[in-house]
């Protein structure tokens, strides 16, 4: 039996959006429900996965099943494609399993040609109609699937509104597009060698392949990096009828969002043009109507646009983006899925829709990313500045960022590489434009509205964006741009607010974030649901007091390394270093130790009782002293200018050791336990100090629960030295202070031979925390800093590795070496708490691997707590109601 590659809007068996991407299915479930769905037919992403399998070739089926589908429209519809008396129009949409807006490619009016034209002036009686759909079929068709560069007609397109003395394309008349059609075949024929094809289904095919061959464009694989989109996935392709928004002033087109997507208001948002085609919304070229005004316009439309709005959310229990045209006073539904949207409009809407019972907590929990949730942890505009705005736009997504201003995407990017702050100011964007985007702290555009390319990118981003500041009169070529009398140049600092649509000149200061009372109450229900803990790495009592603020259930990771670091305290910490002797080591020893202990007694008497994990020390000695080229730079200073002074002794000195202790390859060399091993005299003193500041804590009425953890164990027989180490020294301070102490002792997992001994660890060990940024170092052999800075992104972007593994667990190398370890430890003592306490330990498919191996807790920085609370509760819910995963 054939394969199925194309499937009707109405075909009663359809497969998802696996199948059909999220358009295909959202227009199927739409044209099923009864909505004013314009009739087409979907071309599978099976498709577009055979197309590339063969070379980008169309599997043979497809052809033939594509000219039967055709048919069907034709018949349905009473039109038919290429004829002169009664044309059919299509338009080629792309059609991704996940929304990628904006990112491929679309070819509105197909079918058009010299003979369609006319016919299509004499059945609508408007000649300016025809001419202007042909005109944007010829641009558009050449651009993407011919490749000849906008630059071109739109060039020839401001010399006829420059010629004629028009201010917009609405005023060019249907004998003026007969000249400008005329000119744009030539450009074609100059800038391709060929004749533009008159032959509709010709130009049908060619179209699908292109929209396939954008799939994979510059901008379509960027995006899917950003957004960890696999790109074996494919996109779908959907050929519609056309509806025309340029028929008149009864006609228009237009984007609606049934809620705020930057503030989650509930209320019908969006903008519209009239007499004016889907394209001329989203590109910003013209600044569309507020949706609120289109019931003055056509309040019958505007009725049942929203009654549309209110079907569609609650038949998909989510705020939905809706394109619309509106065709001579009769209403079309292009197409709707789930709307991009900020944090704050995310957490506002779920809270609300529980509210109107649209959907229970945990749907609610389900709707808002993970990811989205850092835009709300970090600074805003301090209110109390003063500072006059220079101009202002609209707000497209709310934030503030400050940074220097560039004109251009590339140099956006290229200047972002270089550690700098930008804000892309553009008179408006394209898709072509997203790595700018991506780069830059926010986005300011002088054209476009709230729907505009920029502003649906920036929102998805969590990035600032001002749109429609038609206010600031931009030179690109001067790089500069004028408001009243103020002159912003190029490298310039400006504040922007996305919340108010407000530009500021110069840098303006930034003040804390507040939690609103709706992100509390999420996080409230995902502490209800989650089924395993989250903790958070803090090394210090501001730290800490931000871990509980944000919800932390105790410090998963005490770096006690980080404490030696003070500018007061290096000094002795290179004396301990430098000493030629036991006793000289042992003198500095015991004045770090009061240091270490007044740390511990700060951070037990801010956790108030929370469980504490403190690794000992784990990095090599020789970090803590000064570079080598430094010195060397510092002896050869002073052996020619002071060759008798002390400081040249020191330096010396100073030197012999950092060479005594230089090691080859220092990530694998003499750290961790192997320190306590060679010099136990330095653990010993940091046990010391965790137990006397615990017993001091213990007398003001305060619970402590210290976990020592030992670092980068490889064998028991390591483990079980220290743990008979850390035991000796509790004992000790029981019997000085009198008091008895509840602790934990464990280790870090951070080896393979550790991970797959764990049966054996665990005889020695009361806990695992698998510190994956070093097991994923050791299992790949990867230098992590190397990696990064020299082949790691070309891995990632050649889809040799599917991302970096140092940002997202690699599940099927070092996620087996984990869940060897978890089984194999809980084997021998199945009261094994593990966690994990690396960077993925904030990540949301690595913690949702870890609620899959049963995993006692996640531990993250303190920023990452939120977004870890609610993934750990997503785990548990999508387990609960058997919903998919996160691949």
């Amino acid at each position: 039996m054939d394969k199925t590659f194309v499937f009707m809007f109405d075909q009663l068996k359809h497969a998802g959006k696996e199948l059909l991407g999220g358009k295909g299915a959202n227009l199927a479930e739409m044209t099923k429900i009864g909505l004013p769905v314009p009739y087409g037919f979907t071309i599978t992403t099976d498709t577009c996965r055979s197309y590339y399998d063969s070379g980008q070739q169309l599997p043979e089926e497809v052809e033939g099943q594509v000219l039967d589908a055709l048919k069907k429209l034709e018949e349905t519809t009473g039109k038919e494609l290429g004829s002169p008396s009664n044309p059919l129009l299509v338009s080629v949409r792309s059609g991704a399993v996940h929304s990628m807006p904006g990112m491929m490619d679309t070819v509105l009016n197909l079918g058009m040609n010299d003979d369609t034209v006319k016919g299509m002036a004499e059945l609508t009686g408007n000649p300016r109609f025809a001419y202007d759909s042909y005109r944007r079929f010829i641009q558009m068709f050449s651009n993407v699937v011919l490749k000849v560069d906008h630059y071109h007609f739109e060039q020839r397109l401001e010399n006829a509104r420059t010629e004629n003395g028009y201010t917009s394309d609405t005023q060019i008349t249907a004998e003026d597009w007969k000249g400008i059609i005329e000119d744009f075949k030539s450009i074609v024929s100059a800038q391709t060698d060929r004749t533009f094809p008159e032959d509709p289904k010709e130009q049908l095919f060619l179209t699908i392949r292109a929209v396939f061959d954008s799939w994979n464009n510059q901008r379509a694989v960027l995006y899917r990096r950003l957004n960890q989109i696999p790109g074996h996935l494919g996109t779908a392709v959907n050929v519609q009828s056309m509806v025309f928004g340029n028929m008149g002033e009864d006609s228009g087109t237009g984007v609606a969002f049934t809620r705020n997507p930057s503030t989650g208001e509930a209320k019908l948002y969006g903008e519209y043009l009239i007499n004016a085609q889907g394209e001329d919304v989203v590109a910003g070229i013209r600044t569309p109507q507020p949706i609120a005004s289109l019931e003055d316009d056509m309040q019958e439309v505007y009725q049942q646009l929203e009654d549309t709005c209110n079907l569609l959310e609650n038949h998909y229990k989510d705020m939905q983006d809706i394109e619309f045209t509106v065709e001579r006073g009769n209403l079309y539904i292009l197409q709707t899925r789930t709307g991009k949207r900020t944090a704050q409009a995310a957490i506002r809407i779920a809270v609300e829709m529980v509210r109107e019972q649209i959907m229970d907590n945990r749907e609610a929990l389900l709707r808002v990313d993970p990811d989205q949730l850092h835009q709300l942890l970090h600074h805003r505009i301090d209110p109390v500045h003063g500072r006059p705005q220079i101009a202002t736009g609209l707000p497209a997504s709310p934030g503030a960022a400050s940074g220097q201003v560039v004109f251009d995407a590339d140099e956006a990017e290229e200047l972002a590489g270089k550690g700098k702050k930008v804000i892309l100011v553009r008179p408006d964007t394209t898709p072509d434009d997203i790595h700018g985007i991506v780069a830059a702290q926010a986005v300011v555009t002088s054209r476009g509205g709230m729907t505009s390319h920029a502003a649906v990118v920036a929102r998805g981003m969590g990035k600032a964006c001002i749109c429609g500041c038609d206010s600031i009169k931009i030179d690109l070529e001067t790089e500069q741009f004028t408001t009243g009398s103020v002159t912003i140049k190029h490298g310039d600092l400006i504040t922007i607010d996305g919340g108010t649509g407000e530009i500021f000149d110069g840098a303006i200061p930034m003040i804390e974030p507040e939690l609103s009372d709706e992100f509390q109450l999420l996080l409230q229900w995902a502490d209800e649901e989650a089924q395993m803990g989250v903790r958070a790495n803090a090394d210090n009592p501001v730290d800490a007091a931000k871990a509980l603020e944000f919800g932390a259930d105790g410090i998963g990771l005490c770096r006690t390394e980080h404490m030696f670091m003070d500018a007061s305290r290096l000094p002795t910490v290179q004396d301990m270093i430098l000493s030629e002797t036991n006793m000289e080591r042992n003198e500095a020893l015991d004045k770090l130790l009061p240091m270490q202990q007044e740390d511990y007694e700060k951070i037990f008497e801010v956790m108030q009782g929370h469980p504490i994990t403190i690794r000992l020390l784990d990095p090599p000695l020789h970090e803590f002293l000064p570079d080598k080229e430094e010195l060397l730079v510092d002896v050869t200073r002073l052996s020619c200018t002071n060759p008798d002074a002390e400081e040249l002794q020191t330096k010396k000195n100073m030197l012999r050791k950092v060479r005594l202790l230089e090691e080859s390859n220092p990530m694998l060399g003499h750290r961790g336990c192997r320190l306590g091993m060679i010099h136990p005299e330095i653990y010993e003193m940091q046990v010391r100090a965790v137990f006397q500041a615990a017993a001091n804590v213990m007398k003001k009425g305060i619970t402590v629960i210290p976990e020592i953890m030992i670092p980068l164990i490889s064998h028991v027989n390591e483990l079980k030295d220290m743990r008979r180490l850390v035991l000796n020294i509790s004992r000790q301070v029981e019997e000085q202070e009198g008091e008895e102490f509840q602790f934990l002792i464990g280790t870090m997992i951070e080896t393979p031979r550790a991970a797959l001994t764990a049966d054996q660890v665990a005889q020695e060990s009361d806990f695992f925390s698998f510190g994956t940024n070093d097991l994923t170092q050791t299992t790949f052999g990867f230098s992590r800093d190397d990696a990064e800075g020299k082949f790691l992104h070309h891995y990632v972007e050649n889809d040799v590795l599917p991302q970096n593994p140092f940002v997202s667990l690699d599940q099927d190398g070092v996620g087996k070496l984990v869940e060897s370890g978890v089984k194999l430890g809980r084997q021998t003592k199945p009261s094994l708490k593990t966690g994990i306490c690396g960077e993925h330990g904030g990540e949301k498919t690595s913690i949702q691997f870890c609620f899959n191996l049963g995993m006692d807790y996640v531990s993250c920085s303190p920023f990452r707590v939120p977004s870890a609370r609610l993934a750990a509760a997503q785990a548990s819910v999508r387990h609960t109601l058997q919903v998919p995963q996160y691949q």
